[in-house]
């Protein structure tokens, strides 16, 4: 389950060659860094939440971006579209770590389907035109994207072949080469690139990067255990303490959120207390004591108290990340969530190197600053639910809006108990509105399909909170894309369905 049909068909021919959920999610993550480079590259991340049957027990693997070994004195805003906005990437690290712990297949076999669409090409969607078109004068900069995205000098349009020799052959190196590759050659280029905008990266940076093994976040919600993310990425906290929140509320006896005031006006206010609340890696990470108080249902009380208080974000807008969900269960119920991202607008500063987009993810530097050689904290919620210890939910999503994204989905399945296909269709609150003059600013979007009764009385309680509401019309990508499969643990049925607001698709072997 994922956002792009041709890396999930990826994956499927991966199970049904022997491979488990962990080669499934790498294979179709490869995939997807040739058929949606504009949500993705290897100069980005991993986030990555994986189940074994057999242990029953769930590890979690960050690798994301790290800030670079020198100091990023009076880092902001004007360095986002430079080389001083670009992390040091941990893409291929943590997608080796991972493949070392619990892969079963080659490398070589999990990169083969990239290498194939990155050669032969694949008919742009209408959906990849759209962020191409919007991206065209930064693509238009760098000869290794000219070559890629201009055709005789003009864009290549819908339905046309996207070739992607370069990133074939960088593909290739990985698969026969590893890190000797990556370390060597490619960390060359990279750094080349980022020396010829003022970037400060350099190959002592590649070579310090270690991706992070932990146990993940674990929180329950109505009986049920929920696993997601852990520090430092955060999004699998705001999950936990969002659900904490609103497990003060009988939702169910509200009904669900397109047709009920209360419920949506409690889930915005439960998504907005944690969502934008100021970051708090530094003591998340020195102190069990300050994890398990944020994490406690008496101080979920105690915020449910003033929850509407807290509805008006305060905190500075966090910044956009372009992202890519992938859910996978195999025959064997091992379980694999996994959300990988160059965590910035796309091809936001128009640097190349060996075929691959120069991440913007310095955006997060915005949210809280690491020091030089440390992982950034970045909002990913790769997660899962499980029922007396067997998974139930498998889930996550991508934008700007997916912590928000997930936690209406959630609610949708446990306390409202829809089908997923119904969840997926449901009108969404999302993150994040775009103003003309102010650009992106802290408050709710709201797609169409909300009740009239709802919308009335949501905006009369926005108005009373300061918040800031837009209306954005039905399934915006800007709210996220449920990539999720249920479970029901008699029967063991597996259900999906794909997003309709990018190019979501379910596929099974």
């Amino acid at each position: 389950m994922s956002s792009e049909p041709i890396a999930v068909a990826a994956g499927v021919e991966v199970l049904r060659d022997g491979g488990n959920a962990l080669d499934a999610a790498l294979a179709v993550a490869a995939t997807q860094l040739v058929t949606e480079p504009h949500m993705t590259s290897l100069t980005g991340g991993i986030s990555l939440v994986y189940r074994e049957a057999g242990s029953q027990k769930a590890s979690y693997l960050s690798g994301n971006i790290n800030a670079p070994l020198t100091e990023l004195n009076d880092f902001g805003g004007a360095d986002l579209t430079r080389a001083r906005g670009v992390p040091v990437p941990g893409w291929w690290p943590a997608f080796e770590a991972a493949h070392k712990r619990f892969g079963t297949l080659s490398l070589k076999r999990l990169l083969e389907p990239a290498v194939d669409v990155a050669r032969d090409g694949f008919a742009v969607s209408p959906y990849l035109f759209g962020e191409i078109y919007r991206a065209r004068e930064n693509l238009g900069r760098n000869a290794q994207s000219r070559e890629v995205f201009f055709r005789d000098g003009s864009l290549v349009g819908p339905g046309e072949a996207l070739v992607q020799k370069r990133v074939a052959r960088t593909l290739e190196r990985l698969s026969d080469e590893g890190m000797d590759y990556y370390l060597g050659d490619f960390a060359r280029e990279f750094c080349a690139a980022s020396d010829s905008d003022g970037g400060v990266i350099t190959k002592e940076d590649f070579e310090a990067y270690r991706p992070e093994w932990a146990d993940p976040i674990q929180g329950t919600y109505r009986g049920l255990e929920i696993v997601g993310s852990a520090p430092p990425d955060d999004g699998g906290m705001q999950l936990v303490e969002a659900l904490n929140i609103l497990e003060n509320v009988d939702l169910a006896a509200l009904g669900p959120a397109s047709e009920s005031p209360r419920t949506l006006s409690a889930l915005i206010a439960a998504h907005n207390a944690v969502y934008y609340a100021p970051p708090r890696e530094k003591r998340v990470r020195e102190s069990k004591r300050v994890t398990d108080v944020l994490l406690s249902k008496a101080y979920a009380r105690q915020r449910f108290d003033v929850l509407d208080t807290l509805a008006c974000p305060a905190h500075e807008t966090p910044p956009t990340p372009g992202t890519i969900h992938i859910s996978v269960i195999d025959a064997d119920n091992n379980v694999a969530t996994l959300t990988h991202s160059h965590m910035a607008s796309p091809w936001v500063n128009g640097l190349y190197a060996e075929g691959f987009q120069l991440s913007g993810g310095g955006s997060f530097f915005q949210r809280i600053m690491p020091q030089p050689g440390e992982r950034a904290t970045v909002y990913l919620a790769p997660s899962m639910v499980l029922r007396d210890g067997k998974p139930v939910i498998v889930s996550g999503s991508p934008s700007v809006s997916l912590v928000a994204c997930v936690i209406q989905n959630l609610v949708n399945l446990i306390d409202f108990e829809m089908p997923i296909e119904q969840s997926v269709a449901e009108p969404r609150f999302g993150a994040r509105p775009h103003d003309p003059a102010l650009g992106w600013v802290p408050g709710t979007t709201l797609e169409s399909g909300f009740s009239n009764t709802t919308l009335k009385e949501v905006r009369k309680w926005a108005g009373a909170n300061r918040l800031w509401l837009r209306e954005i019309g039905p399934w915006n990508s800007m709210t996220g894309n449920f990539d999720g499969i249920t479970i029901d643990p008699d029967t063991g049925l597996m259900r999906s369905c794909g997003d309709p607001r990018r190019m979501g698709i379910a596929m099974s072997a």
